[in-house]
This record gives C-alpha cells, sequence and structure tokens, in this order.
C-alpha cells in the first residue's frame, strides 16, 4: 500500500472512504476496549482485505470513542469521583478516599504521558517500524502469556476499596506497553491489575477508570495534530463518521468484556491473542502478509 501522509502525519484514513471506515470504526470500537489491542487489528483487517493503512493517527483519534464508551457505562463511578472530590476539595478534605482516589490516577496517567510524548515522533511518523505486523505478532504473543501467568497467579480477591497509590502507580506503569502496537492498553492494565490480586471485573473497573485521562489526553492531541496538518474538512468529516460508529461498538465491547470477567475469565482473550499471534507470525513468514 502507498503511504498517505499530510504534513508527515500517517492520515491513511481519509484515502478509505466512508464505508471502509465506518467498518473499521466497528472494528476499532470493538477491540479498543477488549484486552486484545485496536491497533494490530487496524493495522491487520485492512492487510487482510487489501485497504490501505488508516495509519496510526486514526486510531488515537479513535480513542476519543473509547472515552465516550468509557465515561458513558461507568458513569456512576466518573461521577462519584468527580463529585466527591471537587467536594472534598471545597471542605479540604484531602484525605477523602474518593480524592486520593483521583489524585493517583492523575499520577499514574504521567508515566504515559512522558513515554507518548518522548516517542510521538517515532509512533506516527508515516510508515512506523512500530507499526509492522511482525512486531504486532511478536506483541500479541508476549501479552498472551503475560495475561496468562496472571490469570494462573492472581488471587482474585481485592477490590476497588482496598487498593493504594503503589497498586494505582504499577497499573499506570503498565499502561506505556500500550504504545507499542499489539500490546493493548486494556490488556497491559488488566494484566497488571489481575496480577495485583484483584477480582475479574474490578481489575477490568480499575483499568477503565485509571485509563481515562490517558484516552482523553491520545484522543485530543491527535485532533490538534491533524489540525495542525490541515486535515481537509472531506477529512474530518470521515473521521467524524469513524468515531460516531466506534463510540457505539465500544459501549457493547466494554459489557461483553464485563459479563465474560465476571462469568468466566481472561482466558478466552488469552487464546484469542496467542492463536493471533501465531497467525501472523507464520503467515508473515510464509510471505501471505507483510
Amino acid at each position: 500500500m502507498t503511504e498517505a501522509c499530510t504534513q508527515g502525519v500517517d492520515t491513511g484514513f481519509v484515502t478509505l472512504g466512508y464505508t471502509k471506515v465506518a467498518v473499521l470504526g466497528v472494528v476499532q470500537g470493538i477491540t479498543e476496549l477488549l484486552p486484545i489491542s485496536s491497533t494490530a487489528h487496524m493495522r491487520i483487517v485492512p492487510a487482510l482485505l487489501g485497504w490501505q493503512d488508516p495509519g496510526s493517527a486514526f486510531s488515537a483519534a479513535m480513542q476519543l470513542a473509547a472515552l465516550a464508551a468509557v465515561v458513558s457505562y461507568f458513569w456512576a463511578d466518573v461521577s462519584q469521583l468527580a463529585t466527591n472530590s471537587l467536594r472534598a476539595v471545597a471542605h479540604r478534605d484531602f484525605r477523602d478516599r474518593h480524592f486520593r482516589f483521583s489524585v493517583w490516577i492523575g499520577l499514574a496517567t504521567i508515566p504515559i504521558g512522558v513515554a507518548g510524548l518522548s516517542l510521538s515522533g517515532m509512533l506516527n511518523a508515516c510508515s512506523s517500524p512500530l507499526r509492522s505486523l511482525t512486531v504486532i505478532g511478536w506483541a500479541c504473543i508476549v501479552m498472551a502469556v503475560l495475561l496468562a501467568l496472571a490469570e494462573i497467579h492472581a488471587r482474585h480477591r481485592r477490590t476497588l476499596e482496598n487498593v493504594c497509590l503503589i497498586d494505582a502507580m504499577i497499573v499506570g506503569i503498565a499502561q506505556i506497553g500500550a504504545l507499542i502496537p499489539g500490546v493493548s492498553r486494556s490488556g497491559s492494565t488488566l494484566t497488571a491489575a489481575l496480577a495485583l490480586g484483584l477480582k475479574r471485573e474490578e481489575a477490568a473497573r480499575f483499568s477503565f477508570l485509571l485509563g481515562l485521562p490517558a484516552i482523553a489526553l491520545a484522543g485530543f492531541k491527535e485532533l490538534w495534530e491533524l489540525y495542525k496538518a490541515q486535515l481537509s474538512l472531506d477529512g474530518w468529516s470521515i473521521l467524524l463518521v469513524g468515531l460516531a460508529v466506534a463510540s457505539i461498538s465500544a459501549f457493547f465491547a466494554i459489557w461483553g468484556l464485563m459479563r465474560v470477567l465476571e462469568r468466566f475469565s481472561a482466558w478466552p482473550f488469552v487464546v484469542y491473542r496467542g492463536a493471533l499471534g501465531i497467525f501472523l507470525i507464520t503467515a508473515i513468514a510464509l510471505g501471505r502478509l507483510t
């Protein structure tokens, strides 16, 4: 596929048009919040269909769809955190549990913020080596192994009521792995939360709430980059279609993930990630994918 760059920003999604972007919006929305890597699927699906790579800018901007879905699904948690934190500040009650949890989320966002800014030139560059299918394949396999180990050794007893700053920082540092396509932000943070002994559904809840600032910052930063690159009006309208479709599919993806974790375990995602990674590495070795 040919490159599609706008002032150095990868904007392959513009050449795809509305219908193909809507299809990729469904894929992005589903995979963004499941521990299976949306970036991986944004490379794999177009490659299998013979479509242009939508580019890293599309994947990053689509995180705003994930933001809308997470806030909607966990609205009770988000509103409670915001309301009680503001009340605690007004009353100078800095020992309030909700205030402290909000501060921990902010502090836990610093590692990925620093890493993301430091690596943004490489991550968002046209034909970035990190978006190669080989990197994605091995990342899928490594994360499948780590998630499996977390499932095997985790106690699954703790809840959000007894997490601490150190727990938040560990999960926050784990978010850095999401910068590598194929790792998955939800996958890396869910794995870390499970390893800390949280119940499966509580680990997912912790992962999503802690990831809200990072998701928002990444999405809005990419919109700013596209604005500076003078993306065309047609490009903005195509992106808007993708965002709308991805928001709806992302909401149902959260619902499905929570049902699986509440009733079963993370093993279905372990198997899927492992199989996907093996498929990619094998297809590349046989010359079927590049």
